[in-house]
């Protein structure tokens, strides 16, 4: 196993970060309100593979009746002309690997899958679904009736007598922390799905947004369909909303590939709440990149439950800023990587205001030999940010000699009166929970199988809903299922050469041990809801 960790220094002075990574000078930070809009051009030389993929987005969509979706697909493509290709040398992309993508044929989808292809249905009828198949979006909310009145879901180029377009109209500006990713979808999005919640509604039925990929190509085909959806979510003051997002094949396209590029903005504000679920299990041969930015006035609140373990690469951009005093963070992610994947999540939380307070747990299970996971965890307080409460926790259970994780937290400080902590911790099973349960009658293979699905539940069964919750695990016991039925060769090694280590856990077993399940030498009890896996 490799294992890669970095801790770089917390700073009370606006100087540069030293680290063992080499990082490069960051940008000045900017603070601006958006919705739509793509990141300034940057300074730079054409790159031909990006050029011709942008021709190719353009001559994919006709002119857009609607002069703000028009308007970000004309900034978009101006941004790409000196925008380069992303590589190892950017420290951006250092530890993930976009070759998968870099030698493919893309080829967008210009057209909406025909609706008798697709198994629109409701799982869960106290959902209000939404269906974005290939980025078009295919339905509208089947029970609108229901939602308060002012509310609005639907598309933005539909015609709407609440006037969606001139409200959106006012958060329409430049993002400057979008990348190439960010642009491409801003320049091939074919449509704009819109959830606004007037101020003072609170929206008691969550909106289940389900992506749906339908264009695909057999596996180890050079062709990857690319896909551009992209939904904005505005709140305004005292606002109530959760949002579901999941994103699965259409059935038959499990194994094939296709490349998904999402984009999500949220807008928060004053009082008000979102809470939000992001499920990934797309096809392990796909490409899938996501860019989330949210927009926090004062006192607001956002929460997010992330669990992915679908895409050969999957790549997760987290931006949440900051535009008001006294707001409230929870950032919750599980990444399973149990192929040859690659589980990337490059978080930036920006605080400028004083009273700031957030929380953010990070776990991630490397279960296969060439698996890799890549956390890049940045949180920055500014230097009005007086009285910040602000804590980062990133944790990952490597189970393969050669599985990879790349850890990267970073808390960078310019306030004085702060209150920030952040860790990580790098790790393979712990000998003495094995022998625990062994010791109890369970085998080998699924005492591991059963620790390393509690391992990944605390985050789980933070999901609000219990339909997303059985999916989630259902998924992760399906994969681990899928694993060898033993261990591997280095694992066995490692244990004998730790004989003498697993004899003095069970001395303090049989010491300590009061045979009901409980604390095991001060070090490790019986998960909660672990008797239900058995």
């Amino acid at each position: 196993m490799s294992a890669l960790a970095c801790t770089p220094v917390v700073l009370r002075t606006p100087i540069s970060v030293k680290s063992s990574f080499a990082c490069q000078p960051r940008p000045k930070y900017r603070t601006s309100v958006s919705l739509a809009a793509a990141p300034a051009t940057q300074i730079g030389f054409s790159d031909p593979f990006v050029l011709q993929l942008a021709e190719t987005l353009e001559d994919s969509l006709s002119p857009s009746p609607l002069t703000s979706l028009q308007n970000l697909r004309d900034a978009s493509s101006e941004s790409l002309l000196s925008t380069p290709w992303p590589s190892r040398r950017d420290e951006a992309f250092r530890f993930t690997d976009t070759s998968l993508i870099r030698q493919a044929q893309i080829l967008p989808v210009t057209q909406p899958p025909h609706v008798g292809k697709l198994a629109i249905g409701s799982e869960d009828t106290n959902f209000s679904h939404l269906f974005i198949a290939d980025g078009f979006l295919m339905n509208s909310i089947p029970n609108a009736s229901s939602l308060p009145d002012g509310v609005f879901v639907g598309s933005l180029l539909s015609d709407s007598s609440l006037g969606i377009r001139d409200k959106l109209s006012s958060f329409i500006s430049d993002f400057q922390w979008g990348d190439m990713f960010w642009s491409l979808n801003g320049l091939g999005a074919p449509d704009v799905a819109v959830i606004y919640v007037p101020a003072g509604v609170r929206v008691e039925t969550p909106i289940h947004l389900k992506y749906l990929s339908v264009e695909a190509r057999e596996s180890g085909s050079k062709v990857l369909p690319l896909s551009n959806p992209r939904v904005v979510v505005v709140v305004e003051d005292g606002g109530e909303i959760g949002i579901i997002e999941e994103f699965v094949s259409s059935e038959g396209n499990e194994n094939k590939c296709y490349w998904t590029n999402s984009v999500l903005e949220v807008v928060i504000g004053k009082g008000a709440q979102v809470k939000h679920s992001y499920v990934q299990n797309q096809s392990f041969n796909s490409a899938h990149i996501k860019w989330t930015s949210v927009k926090q006035e004062s006192t607001s609140r956002y929460e997010l439950v992330e669990a992915s373990s679908g895409g050969k690469l999957s790549r997760h951009n987290l931006h949440i800023q900051q535009l008001g005093p006294d707001t409230e963070t929870e950032v919750s992610t599980f990444h399973l990587s149990a192929g040859d994947q690659t589980q990337d999540l490059h978080s930036r939380l920006i605080f400028d205001h004083p009273r700031a307070y957030s929380r953010q747990l990070h776990k991630c299970i490397i279960a296969h030999s060439s698996g890799q996971a890549v956390f890049d965890g940045n949180v920055r307080v500014n230097r009005y940010a007086q009285q910040t409460d602000a804590g980062q926790l990133t944790r990952s259970l490597l189970l393969e000699p050669r599985a990879t994780v790349n850890v990267k937290p970073n808390l960078q400080i310019i306030a004085d009166d702060v209150k920030c902590s952040h860790g990580a911790a790098i790790s393979d099973l712990e000998e003495a929970q094995l022998f625990y349960m062994r010791a109890r009658g369970v085998d080998l293979n699924t005492a591991r199988k059963a620790l390393v699905f509690s391992f990944g539940k605390e985050v789980v069964d933070r999901l609000p809903h219990s339909y997303l919750r059985k999916g989630v695990e259902k998924q992760v016991k399906e994969v681990l299922g899928r694993q060898a039925a033993g261990p591997t060769t280095g694992h066995r090694g490692r244990r004998k050469r730790s004989s003498r280590r697993a004899a003095s856990a069970a001395t303090r077993l049989n010491k300590k041990d009061d045979g009901g399940g409980g604390e095991v030498g001060g070090q490790f009890a019986w998960p909660p809801k672990l008797r239900s896996f058995l």
